[in-house]
């Protein structure tokens, strides 16, 4: 496909308009290829100028006089990927408080958090409003980013079609990256190669936690194969012939380079022993497929991480909606040390939304029991849940859980 790419509406375009509007400076994270760029020149081409930061010269320029730098490419400016000078960092605070009445100086992106974070804290503060860009989601794949969650006002104004199983799973394997639904027919598997390549190479490289990215690389899939499970970082450790504390270091910088999600369980005081291991899920569910070797839609639906790929892909769905609104998504799992649990009880409203996600597209009563349980158990913090599955009925399952497709969560 020649010439330029289809740009796809993302959810958090006013956000970051009005962020704009309201602070100096703003900083875009994200994972690698998840739009940062595309979103900010979509913006802001017409009132900012731009320059990327990775090119080794630039990024030389840009440490080397970050002063004489700032001079030749003064605010208003979008500065992409931060991550290679995040020393520039103070002096753009220079360059914000000799005009700190004017906002929308300065419009920053960086792929990973660990070292812009420190910057950011240490002479940004108050003056940057930090948003969350990724993968596109569901809604914004299918041109409605604005739909609502399922349990927000406005969702019955919103009519989403049924997605057909089979394009499900195939949308399950491509994942959420925009290039790969600008240019459908690239090749999934060639391209997810080429990003975890990248990612290796560029991001991890460049962390001080990673000696042997090989090693890093074997971490990385055996960590795929434990998405959605408990993590136990000694088992893990073991495995690999690591060391625990690496595996944690490793899991960090992971976490920095938002490709996972560790999610921790929910503590009340409710009498009973619970759980308190986290898990781990991949942020894009492309790449958990590609990391676990699955190729076609088929064997993703029918193999044994079917169930946890749908889990993953609502799990992203929430995030991706929540982070797109301009909130931190607060959402945890429920899991007693006697077998009672529920995937996901996400927090809105001041409730706790219940979320169980099922392979099956029959849903049945016995589907919810965990999320009946738990009304039991939490009473009236606990608000109507849902049984997330890839079919397209919708009814009530008992009094505290109603069954929903996914395409209409």
């Amino acid at each position: 496909m020649a010439g330029r790419l289809k740009y796809i509406k993302r959810l958090l375009e006013p956000v970051i308009r009005r962020a704009s509007r309201e602070f100096p400076a703003v900083l875009l994270t994200g994972p690698r290829q998840s739009g940062k760029t595309t979103l900010l020149k979509h913006l802001f081409s017409k009132s900012h100028g731009y320059v990327s930061l990775e090119p080794p010269d630039v990024r030389a320029a840009a440490t080397g006089d970050p002063r004489g730098f700032l001079e030749i490419h003064p605010p208003p400016l979008i500065l992409d990927e931060v991550q290679y000078a995040p020393d520039l960092l103070f002096y753009v605070k220079e360059a914000i408080d000799e005009h700190r009445h004017r906002t929308g100086q300065f419009l920053l992106s960086c792929s990973q958090n660990l070292l812009v974070m420190e910057a950011v804290t240490e002479s940004l503060a108050g003056r940057t409003a930090v948003l969350s860009l990724m993968p596109l989601s569901w809604r914004e794949r299918t041109g409605l980013p604005n739909a609502p969650l399922a349990w927000e006002a406005g969702t019955r104004r919103i009519r989403r079609k049924p997605i057909p199983i089979a394009e499900l799973w195939r949308g399950m394997l491509r994942g959420g990256y925009p290039e790969l639904h600008a240019r459908p027919k690239r090749d999934l598997r060639m391209w997810h190669a080429s990003y975890v390549k990248t990612y290796l190479e560029r991001d991890v490289r460049t962390l001080r936690q990673v000696g042997d990215l090989g090693e890093f690389q074997r971490f990385l899939r055996m960590l795929a194969a434990r998405n959605a499970k408990l993590l136990n970082m000694t088992e893990l450790s073991r495995d690999l012939g690591l060391a625990v504390n690496t595996v944690k270091a490793w899991l960090s910088v992971l976490q920095a380079t938002h490709q996972v999600t560790v999610l921790r369980p929910y503590f009340t005081n409710i009498g009973k022993r619970l759980v308190k291991t986290p898990k781990v899920y991949f942020n894009d569910v492309g790449t958990l497929c590609h990391l676990t070797g699955l190729r076609d839609p088929e064997h993703a639906a029918a193999g044994p991480m079917g169930g946890e790929i749908l889990e993953t892909a609502v799990l992203a769905e929430i995030q991706r909606t929540m982070l797109g609104s301009g909130d931190e998504p607060q959402v945890r799992f429920f899991r007693t040390s006697d077998g009672h649990e529920v995937d996901f009880l996400v927090e809105s409203g001041g409730k706790l939304i219940p979320i169980e996600v099922k392979l099956s597209a029959t849903p049945n009563r016995r589907m919810a029991s965990g999320i009946e349980k738990l009304a039991g158990l939490l009473g009236d913090r606990v608000s109507t849940g849902f049984v997330v599955h890839p079919g397209d009925s919708r009814l009530p399952l008992g009094p505290h859980a109603r069954a929903l497709p996914f395409a209409q969560l």
